[in-house]
């Protein structure tokens, strides 16, 4: 289980793959930077880009993952180097400072808006439309592993478009500074609301 709140920005230094085939997964190398790793051992889970993913190899400083090919098909951001949003997994006595993420990602989003709006940014998204009927107006929804709160939710033929103001810190401490207009985000919308949605289906079943 996961915050939302990302810990660091590191960086998924190369990229190997597993097999000759296609249906082949990659084992990534992430250096770490300002992550600590000591309390980290084999077989706990980090969010890499809103996705979970077990550490097989640690260094001080970086670590190593496995990726399967359905993980890489369904997610943006674990199929080259750069820069990932980072965050350990949640203990029990930690502050639940975002909302409560299980670093599985629902799907893809497409920035439509990247753009300053006074001292903030204002970030806008389409989600595909089986995911709109998560997102409310002041709920949550994790972009890239970030939690943020839906400021406006905007139902088109082609999807649901969501609004979210960035505030300066969140730029600058996670990869959301790098959007631009047509880039592909992963998302995962609150547990809460998908649980909701379950019951709420199931009573309708029911009955």
């Amino acid at each position: 289980m996961f915050t939302g709140i990302v810990a660091a920005v590191g960086r998924i230094a190369s990229i190997k793959p597993l097999g000759s085939d296609a249906d082949a997964g990659v084992r990534l190398v992430v250096e770490a930077g300002t992550l600590d790793l000591d309390d980290v051992l084999l077989g706990d889970s980090i969010a890499i880009q809103g996705a979970c993913m077990t550490v097989i190899e640690k260094t001080a400083q970086s670590f190593a993952v496995d990726v399967s090919r359905e993980s890489l098909n369904l997610t943006v951001g674990l199929a080259q180097t750069g820069d990932v949003n980072l965050e350990k997994a949640l203990r029990a006595h930690d502050r639940l400072g975002g909302h409560i993420v299980s670093g599985h990602v629902d799907g893809l989003g497409t920035v439509t808006r990247f753009a300053p709006v006074g001292e903030s940014h204002e970030l806008r998204v389409l989600a595909p439309r089986e995911l709109g009927r998560y997102l409310a107006y002041k709920g949550s929804i994790t972009v890239n592993g970030v939690s943020l709160t839906v400021n406006s939710v905007d139902d088109r033929a082609d999807g649901c478009e969501f609004s979210i103001n960035l505030i300066p810190h969140t730029v600058e401490v996670t990869t959301l500074r790098h959007l631009v207009a047509g880039a592909k985000v992963n998302l995962e919308i609150d547990m809460i609301a998908r649980y909701v949605e379950r019951m709420l289906s199931t009573a309708q079943n029911i009955s």
